[in-house]
């Protein structure tokens, strides 16, 4: 069976009580590496989005009232569809977003993990008995929001909206995804496609790509009463201003520029080897990466050099037709902002050891050394392969570099004195520390999320976290007869 057909599902369509076309009208799937349009996906209206959000609040009650057996046993085949059809939806991971193929395979086996963590939900104990000054039984429970909205972005179209939707579900919810236009194929249709082959009861799941317009229907819409979105801070703050006006939740993962701090005792070669897969891994645009590279002053030098020269061998190519180490970015608009920052920061003193030039769309991975902490490619998010390198003299000049930002998404501390490292990571505010490794990680168990400019924190990943997040705290008391009162 092939999942992703769009001459029999989704071309020109969207996905809402089965496929149907938008209001919206079609827009077309491109990809980037070569400019080739790969089908047309429909774009959701706000009168779609209406629609959608009326529809799942209907049918969310009965699945809430379904036996956690049977929620479970959607999640578990949906887990299932991921493997068996990793290839297929991998291809389209790789041709939508640039990715290449292990990085498309890390999402397939991530997304398939995530619904078989999902599946265990159901099934968890979700409340708890608490004492009371009355004789009664009194218990905190939680129950599900209703209707959750998920707006996901391009660079892992299909981890950072499966993270959302198959937890959401499990827990007796409907959801409503917005995928990025840009990869609507991998980060929606494939998922729509999956949890219908899996047989998730019809109204809901609602797959609705769409641009910012269709974003903000569907914060205001009142059905919603969740918002899990993924994007830059800028975006983000958008979100979280419109959903705290409409009284709702809303669970932000948003920008970050992470460092990584290679201390005096590091493994140099190991340390150089972890900063260019921070820094270049899928072009940078991860909210993760490395993007900060603090390094001892006694080894900086070095450090430079070696890292210019793994640049310097990294291939960049169509990762659809050759092996290589990068694929595109993603548009012409992203690429603009990144050499942007890159030429900004040459011209305010920094050097460029590599990279730094690019060929349609075909970004080469960049070092750049000599920047301050002004340096724009080092004070900003660039979303691109940029490793820009400053040292330090001692830790607590490395502490001070590495809280001179808004975001605290990730941490990287590299060392043979795991203690030492552990003991500066508790002096930097961060989401996420990993001693000797760099900053880009995802696991379906693991808690994920950022603090300050980076989000709301940890509100996707393991049992707890999805527990906080797409159900509500509800106080029951009971009693074998009715109380008298005195009046």
């Amino acid at each position: 069976m092939t999942l992703l057909d769009p001459t029999t599902t989704w071309h020109g369509k969207v996905f809402s009580d089965g496929w149907a076309k938008a209001d919206g009208g079609d827009a077309a799937v491109i990809e980037p590496a070569t400019g080739a349009e790969l089908g047309r996906t429909g774009i959701a209206s706000p009168d779609d989005v209406s629609r959608a959000c009326a529809r799942a609040s209907a049918a969310q009650r009965a699945w809430a009232a379904t036996g956690f057996e049977e929620r479970a046993a959607v999640l578990r085949r949906a887990g299932q569809l991921w493997e068996q059809h990793a290839a297929e939806v991998g291809d389209w991971v790789v041709r939508e977003s640039g990715a290449i193929p292990p990085k498309a395979e890390l999402e397939t086996h991530i997304a398939a993990q995530e619904c078989y963590e999902a599946a265990a939900l159901p099934s968890r104990p979700l409340g708890e008995v608490i004492p009371s000054t009355s004789p009664r039984l009194s218990l905190a429970r939680r129950v599900p929001v209703g209707v959750v909205g998920v707006i996901a972005p391009f660079n892992f179209p299909l981890i950072l909206a499966i993270r959302s939707v198959a937890p959401a579900l499990a827990l007796g919810n409907a959801v409503v995804l917005k995928p990025d236009p840009r990869t609507a194929v991998s980060g929606g249709v494939s998922i729509a496609r999956v949890f219908e082959e899996a047989g998730l009861p019809d109204g809901l799941l609602h797959v609705l790509p769409g641009g910012a317009q269709t974003g903000e229907a569907l914060v205001a819409d009142p059905h919603v009463r969740v918002i899990s979105f993924t994007g830059s801070t800028a975006a983000g703050r958008a979100v979280g201003q419109a959903a705290a006006r409409h009284l709702k939740r809303a669970h932000l993962e948003l920008g970050g520029n992470s460092a990584l701090i290679v201390l005096d005792d590091a493994d140099l070669d190991l340390a150089v080897s972890a900063g260019a897969w921070g820094s270049f891994l899928h072009q940078g645009q991860i909210c993760m990466t490395t993007g900060r590279h603090l390094v001892h002053e006694s080894v900086a030098q070095r450090y430079v050099t070696e890292l210019a020269e793994h640049a310097d061998r990294l291939t960049v190519g169509d990762p659809a037709r050759d092996r290589v180490a990068l694929g595109p970015i993603i548009d012409a608009n992203q690429r603009d902002k990144v050499h942007g920052l890159v030429t900004e920061s040459v011209r305010e003193g920094a050097t460029l050891a590599a990279g730094g030039t690019y060929d349609g769309l075909f970004y080469r991975p960049t070092v750049l050394a000599g920047v301050h902490p002004g340096t724009p490619a080092f004070a900003r998010e660039v979303f691109g392969p940029v490793a820009p390198v400053i040292s330090f003299g001692d830790l607590d000049e490395a502490v001070a570099l590495a809280t001179d930002t808004e975001y605290g998404l990730s941490l990287g501390i590299l060392s043979r004195d795991v203690m030492k490292a552990l003991d500066l990571a508790e002096r930097i505010p961060s989401g996420i520390v990993h001693i000797n490794d760099q900053t880009v990680g995802d696991e379906a168990v693991a808690p994920f999320g950022g603090v300050g400019s980076s989000g709301t924190g940890a509100r996707f990943g393991g049992a707890a976290a999805n527990v906080d997040a797409f159900t509500e705290t509800q106080w029951v008391t009971l009693q074998g007869a009715i109380t008298r009162y005195p009046f």
